[in-house]
């Protein structure tokens, strides 16, 4: 394990059947980050998370499957990372949060913004979709499991920690989304039931959901915001554009 600021709290939470972990970092209202698919918690290094935990206590689990939590059945769907997530929550006798996602972790708060729409007060959803186009599903289709790089299993075992089998099945997973139909399915009324006050954050470069679908969700969701990403590819929210996201994210969930 990493060296964390002492000021880092890990946890793990038993529910639904998995080991959730979950770290809590800084002071003041809650604040939950929902990091990508195949990725961690510890992602949030990279786009925002100290100077978020300047301003709020933050909540960043790992999701099902992913870095330190479990998943015996070894199926993701976001429907159920939302029930899981729903389930911290109530754990941590949070009754509403303010709520950044990015990209699996955006999705995840679009299933929690409609199954409990009280829960969720705010929310910043990046790179998210209502269900998953046809471009995006040929990406998903060549996803490789068995003929991954040496680099990339070294990249992912340094994020996830609970063997190769682990590693595998988010691999398997992501390629299996391509024939998902019912998982990610939101039509405009549904997503007429979200109360949060929602910021959509999409890069105009983004190679798995066209900048359309951005401006789908901007008009079916009641009191949301639009934000494209100028050449943003998929999750524009790191490296020399992390600066930007964390001043626009901050303002927004201040107001």
């Amino acid at each position: 394990m990493s060296q964390t600021p002492a000021e880092i709290t890990p946890h793990i939470l038993q529910v639904n059947g998995i080991d959730l972990y979950y770290e809590t970092l800084g002071k003041g209202e809650p604040l939950l980050l929902l990091h990508g698919g195949g990725g961690s918690h510890a992602d949030w290094v990279h786009a925002g998370r100290d100077e978020f935990a300047g301003e709020f206590s933050l909540v960043m689990p790992d999701a099902r499957g992913h870095g330190r939590s479990t998943n015996p059945v070894r199926t993701i769907t976001h429907r159920q990372s939302a029930l899981d997530t729903l389930a911290l929550l109530d754990h941590l006798g949070i009754s509403k949060c303010k709520a950044i996602g990015l990209s699996m972790g955006g999705n995840i708060l679009l299933h929690m913004a409609t199954l409990q729409p009280e829960r969720i007060q705010t929310m910043v959803v990046v790179s998210s979709t209502m269900y998953f186009p046809e471009q995006a599903r040929a990406i998903m289709r060549q996803v490789p499991v068995e003929n991954q790089t040496p680099a990339e299993w070294e990249s992912m075992r340094k994020r996830h920690y609970h063997g190769d089998e682990q590693v595998t099945a988010i691999w398997q997973w992501l390629r299996g989304m391509a024939d998902s139909y019912d998982d990610m399915n939101f039509t405009p009324p549904l997503l007429s039931k979200v109360t949060a006050s929602t910021l959509i954050v999409y890069g105009d470069r983004d190679f798995l959901y066209p900048i359309e679908m951005a401006v789908d969700m901007y008009r079916a969701i009641p009191k949301s915001t639009l934000w494209v990403v100028p050449n943003g590819n998929h999750g524009p929210i790191f490296l020399e554009q992390a600066p930007p996201f964390i001043k626009t994210a901050l303002a927004f969930l201040r107001s």
